[in-house]
């Protein structure tokens, strides 16, 4: 008979206290943050201005660059696109750096079609992963005679996150009706190193998200560690992976908990953590009102943190 799970009433937890090891430096990265030179560069300065085409007729004034950097002040400061407008034509002003400055109809109309990738992270070998998504508020206008919860739709953002480092590697939005499950090939195409595992929660507990990680990569099969529900069985035939199922047997002959502890599985929370990060620095809703300018504003905010982790992270160890 399989270990029955307890209750989370049930289980008694002790809260952790943790104390930061390189404040200094990271007190440092959080105020630098803040730079304005860090997110209105010289280079996006250089590359202001589109290249001439060579078709006869109106031309592009603005180049991607230029758009881009616009897009990530307002979403650093917390700006509407007519005050991202009004903030960048007075840094042009103040430098004396003769830019023409987008107006936010250009902002909004060029961010549809913006082609934004997260930068890949500097890696020394294969990659330890963590999958997770969460929900985002959207504005979609007031409904007449609903109540306020139904006047706001909401979006999903899946997110691959780097184990070792918290970097966001892989990113995607979708409605709030797709499936966690048939987004990870979309997430792994998006990463080009090999794994050495990867970590998901129960959501991810399908045939097809066992068979995409491990045919990831032309190197041996990762390690997967997804905790199944809990009436799970163990499966035969094609599509069974033997690490569910040695996954399966390890929680009904330990229970949850210890499997979770002995695996590794508890560092998880690190997805977790990224996902934190994201609704605090961004918040929980989205500014954009479409859905082409949604995916670009949700990859251009992942881009962000990670800019933002690469400038100093807490160092954090347990004091109790």
């Amino acid at each position: 008979m399989g270990h029955r799970y307890p209750k989370r009433s049930q289980l008694k937890y002790t809260k952790q206290r943790y104390r930061v090891r390189n404040w200094r430096e990271y007190e440092a990265g959080l105020r630098k943050r803040g730079d304005l030179t860090l997110w209105f560069s010289e280079e996006a300065i250089a590359a202001w201005r589109a290249p001439t085409g060579e078709k006869p007729g109106g031309q592009t004034v603005y180049s991607d660059l230029a758009i881009k950097a616009g897009l990530t002040v307002r979403l650093v400061y917390g700006l509407a696109l007519r005050q991202t407008e009004g903030f960048l034509q007075s840094i042009s002003t103040l430098l004396d750096l003769g830019l023409r400055i987008p107006d936010h109809t250009t902002l909004s109309r060029r961010s549809k079609a913006l082609d934004v990738r997260i930068p890949l992270s500097a890696n020394d070998g294969p990659l330890h992963i963590m999958i997770d998504s969460t929900g985002l508020r959207v504005h979609s206008g007031n409904v007449p005679g609903a109540s306020p919860p139904k006047c706001r739709a909401w979006r999903k953002l899946h997110i691959v996150v780097n184990g070792d480092t918290g970097d966001v590697l892989a990113s995607a939005l979708t409605t709030h009706r797709a499936r966690d499950a048939a987004q990870v090939p979309v997430l792994l195409a998006q990463v080009d190193d090999p794994l050495v595992s990867a970590m998901a929660d129960g959501a991810y507990d399908t045939s097809s998200v066992y068979a995409a990680i491990e045919a990831h990569g032309s190197g041996p099969p990762p390690r997967i560690l997804i905790p199944p529900r809990q009436d799970a069985q163990t499966q035969s035939g094609v599509k069974a992976s033997s690490q569910r199922n040695t996954t399966v047997r390890a929680i009904d002959a330990a229970g949850r908990r210890r499997w979770a502890h002995e695996s590794g599985y508890t560092r998880r929370s690190l997805v977790e953590t990224a996902m934190s990060r994201y609704k605090a620095i961004f918040g929980g809703s989205m500014r954009s009102r479409t859905m082409p300018s949604q995916k670009v504003e949700a990859a251009l905010s992942c881009a962000i943190l990670d800019r933002m982790a690469q400038l100093g992270m807490p160092d954090g160890y347990c004091i109790a």
